[in-house]
């Protein structure tokens, strides 16, 4: 659907300085969800399955299972986002870590692949990278603060291993807000946005496509308000000669956009801690991170581990997205187990 000079009402519009007056995002896992999470670990390494192999019917995590099928409507049809408090991360090694997390996973939907590599669980570490400079690099690849931005698939998830002793705060900002905010005070600038920009591809074009592609910063389709918003490929992407340069109206706007999302009204910052595992839904929220920095152990360096995950909740997508979404059906033809060895990555990130 085109543009509606109406604002989307929805439970994903809230703010930040609403959402700062309450946990009801914050879901706790009890001693006895910790118990039945244990048990299901322990039965996929008896059966022999790990990651990427084991699929929600291997797992059976009982009444949690209830538990965890709430947290997903929330994501998907509710305000956007979730918390999870309270994995007794400290009774696994870093592998079963990642595999009981895999497992709450399968309940909220079917783990994906999220880079050309096809990389299942993604390792969100300073490897030494500049996001910025290097158009191979990703931002979960450097300490550098993340502008606010949204991910490919339904819901983003990642699991805090070891938070970094200064910086790095999640910060979330609702897309629907933001949405009926540039509606509220600039609505000229809001059919901008329901117009093409050009993104960078960042190294990742499958066989047969260009580097960038064209996509509208919103979208509506079946009653659904779609987001895809990345200013910093929308910026890169002007280092090729046959992308149009930005419009004046789209600067503006997209001024307008990061503006409010680092509006202290509008969006929610949440320090993660060892443990927590945080949700949320790439269609009505963006994310970005501050900058941080290491402690001098390596072994304690930040690390959280992303899960990109699919639900089949959306029987169709805008036909502008489509074009994006056919590159990650490509990375899901070798999805790759995890590789707990940083090393590996960088030796491909030098490469």
């Amino acid at each position: 659907m085109s543009f509606s000079d109406r604002p989307y009402e929805h439970a994903s519009a809230w703010r930040g300085d609403a959402m700062r007056q309450s946990s009801e995002w914050i879901v706790r896992l009890e001693p006895k969800d910790n118990d039945v999470l244990h048990r299901a670990v322990c039965d996929a390494r008896s059966a022999g399955l790990g990651i990427p192999g084991l699929r929600r019917s291997d797992v059976d995590l009982g009444p949690l299972g209830a538990k965890l099928q709430a947290v997903q409507q929330e994501i998907l049809q509710g305000r956007g986002f979730v918390l999870l408090r309270g994995f007794d991360i400290d009774r696994y090694s870093l592998e079963d870590a990642a595999l009981a997390y895999w497992c709450i996973g399968t309940y909220l939907g079917k783990g994906a692949a999220q880079n050309a590599q096809g990389d299942v669980l993604g390792h969100v570490t300073n490897l030494g990278a500049d996001f910025q400079t290097d158009p191979r690099a990703r931002g979960y690849q450097t300490r550098q603060s993340l502008p606010y931005h949204n991910d490919l698939m339904d819901i983003v998830g990642l699991l805090c291993v070891h938070p970094a002793p200064m910086g790095g705060i999640s910060r979330i900002v609702s897309s629907t807000a933001i949405h009926n905010e540039v509606l509220k005070r600039r609505p000229d600038l809001l059919r901008v946005a329901y117009e093409d920009f050009v993104m960078d591809r960042r190294g990742e074009a499958p066989a047969g496509k260009g580097p960038h592609y064209a996509i509208p910063l919103f979208a509506r389709t079946e009653g659904h308000l779609f987001v895809r918003y990345n200013r910093t490929y929308v910026e890169s992407a002007q280092r090729f000669s046959d992308v149009p340069r930005l419009s004046d109206a789209q600067i503006e706007l997209l001024d307008l956009i990061d503006r409010l999302c680092n509006d202290e009204t509008m969006h929610l910052s949440m320090e993660l801690a060892r443990g927590d595992m945080q949700f949320i839904s790439n269609h009505t929220t963006l994310h970005s991170r501050t900058h941080y920095e290491d402690g001098p152990d390596p072994s304690r360096r930040r690390l959280l581990l992303r899960l990109w995950l699919n639900t089949g909740f959306f029987k169709r997508f805008p036909a502008a997205y489509q074009d994006r979404l056919e590159d990650t059906v490509a990375w899901q033809k070798n999805p790759r187990p995890p590789i707990f060895d940083d090393s590996a990555a960088r030796a491909e990130l030098a490469h």
